[in-house]
C-alpha cells in the first residue's frame, strides 16, 4: 500500500514539475500573448479528479514557486492561484459533472480571472500597464483543456493514482 501511494505521489509531483517547465519556457516574441496557463490547467484537473489530495496549500506552493521561476514579486501568482483553486475545489462536484466543452468554458473563464488578479496585484506595487491582447492565451486554454484533461486522466488510470 506504501508503494502505491509513492507512486501516486510521483506522477502527481511529476505533472506538476513539467507544468512548472512548460509555464516558464521562453516563445518568441509576440507568441507570448498566446502561451497557455498550463500550472492552472494541471492544477484544476487535479483538484477535480482528487479533490481529497490536491487542494488550495498545493495551489498555493505552486504559485510561489512559479513566483520564484518568474523571478517576479514572491506570492502574487501564489495568492492568485490559490484564490482560483478555491473556486475550483468549491464547485468541484458541479464541474466534475459538466461537459468537456462546459469544462474548458470555465476553464477559459478561470484563465482570465487568473490573470486579471495577477495584474492588479502586480499593478498595487508597481506600475504596469495590462495588455489585453493577454486575454488570448485563455482561449488557447479554452482549446487544450479537453486534450490536457484526457492526457491526466490517461495517464492517472495507467498509473493507478488515487
Amino acid at each position: 500500500m506504501g508503494n502505491g501511494v509513492l507512486k501516486s505521489q510521483l506522477v502527481i509531483s511529476g505533472s506538476f514539475l513539467i507544468a512548472l517547465v512548460l509555464q516558464t519556457l521562453p516563445w518568441p516574441g509576440i507568441l507570448n500573448l498566446l502561451r497557455p496557463s498550463w500550472l492552472l490547467l494541471v492544477v484544476c484537473y487535479w483538484i477535480l479528479s482528487l479533490p481529497h489530495r490536491i487542494n488550495v496549500g498545493t495551489a498555493l506552493i505552486l504559485g510561489l514557486l512559479w513566483d520564484l521561476l518568474l523571478g517576479s514579486m514572491l506570492g502574487i501568482r501564489g495568492m492568485m492561484m490559490s484564490i482560483v483553486s478555491y473556486v475550483v475545489a468549491l464547485n468541484f462536484l458541479v464541474l466534475r459533472n459538466m461537459a468537456l466543452w462546459q469544462q474548458a468554458i470555465v476553464m477559459a473563464l478561470l484563465s482570465i480571472v487568473l490573470k486579471v488578479f495577477i495584474f492588479f496585484g502586480e499593478y498595487l506595487i508597481q506600475d504596469i500597464t495590462f495588455n489585453f491582447l493577454s486575454l488570448w492565451s485563455s482561449l488557447v486554454n479554452c482549446v487544450l483543456w479537453p486534450w490536457v484533461f484526457l492526457l491526466m486522466r490517461k495517464a492517472r488510470r495507467h498509473w493507478n493514482v488515487k
